[in-house]
């Protein structure tokens, strides 16, 4: 069965389609069977492969309103395979509201799908919407890009409240994968300051990869193509490829809680060694 892993952030320009894109691709690299999942109405993820959906086209807005299965819309690329989205996707969360077992419509689309890949990766919008909400419901595991600049964990309480509260009621079993640093400048005393404030907040789910400021990283969506392909040699392309690893050799190290790190109210923090 294939892990499930939302990557999600409600603030935009965090490096989150970024990662979904290149993590996928790294990940496709290494000979794993990806899937990725593009719930973005803005469609970012998919075009960043270089996907874009024609009229008369399935994407992920017709799977979630029941007009077509998951496995009619998925498209190959080669180093993954996309589900893609559409800006008629926004129309869903609209369309949804109505429906009964509505946050559950991703999870049971997946269902039919999830067993021929080894990772499923989940761009989720920038919002903390219905599009978000299934996408928390139907992973096994959230993985938070957090940038190195201004305000970076601003906000970042109500993604962390929205994750307990999917917990409590919807997925028992959802779990933080890890926090991701983007967008990291070394010359900037800020990007330091926030990857210690990262790791004392967060503990030991913050990956110890992190990705730098790279010009071939914002240039590679405009081609659409991942990283790894427009440009193998640089430093973002090293990087992700050095998450994908990571990532994989975190699989079989995962501790028993992976749950959201200690708040005001005194609940569990994720600390290291837990």
């Amino acid at each position: 069965m294939g892990k499930i892993v939302a990557i999600a952030n409600q603030k935009g320009g965090v490096g989150k389609t970024t990662t979904a894109v290149n993590l996928s691709a790294s990940l496709g690299a290494a000979e794993k069977r990806v899937l990725l999942v593009d719930m973005d109405p803005q469609a970012n993820a998919s075009s960043g492969f270089g996907v874009r959906v024609e009229d008369g086209e399935k994407s992920i807005y017709e799977v979630l309103i029941d007009e077509a299965d998951a496995a009619e819309a998925i498209r190959e690329t080669g180093l993954a395979d996309i589900l893609p989205s559409h800006p008629r996707v926004i129309g869903a969360e609209i369309e949804l509201v109505s429906q009964i077992a509505r946050e559950m419509k991703l999870k049971n689309a997946l269902s039919g799908v999830v067993k021929q890949y080894d990772f499923v990766i989940v761009d989720c919008p920038p919002s903390l919407g219905l599009l978000t909400l299934n996408t928390l419901t139907a992973a096994d595991s959230v993985l938070i890009p957090i940038q190195c600049e201004y305000y970076a964990l601003e906000g970042l309480s109500q993604l962390l409240g929205t994750i307990r509260m999917v917990q409590k009621h919807l997925n028992l079993d959802l779990r933080i994968e890890g926090v991701l640093l983007t967008m990291f400048d070394k010359r900037l005393n800020l990007s330091s300051q926030v990857a210690d404030e990262a790791i004392s907040y967060f503990g030991e789910k913050v990956y110890d990869t992190i990705i730098p400021r790279n010009v071939r990283l914002s240039e590679c969506p405009s081609f659409g193509q991942p990283v790894i392909l427009y440009d193998v040699q640089s430093a973002g392309s090293r990087s992700y490829m050095k998450l994908a690893k990571e990532f994989i050799e975190k699989q079989d190290s995962i501790g028993v809680y992976g749950g959201v790190p200690e708040d005001s109210h005194g609940r569990k923090a994720a600390g290291r060694g837990e």
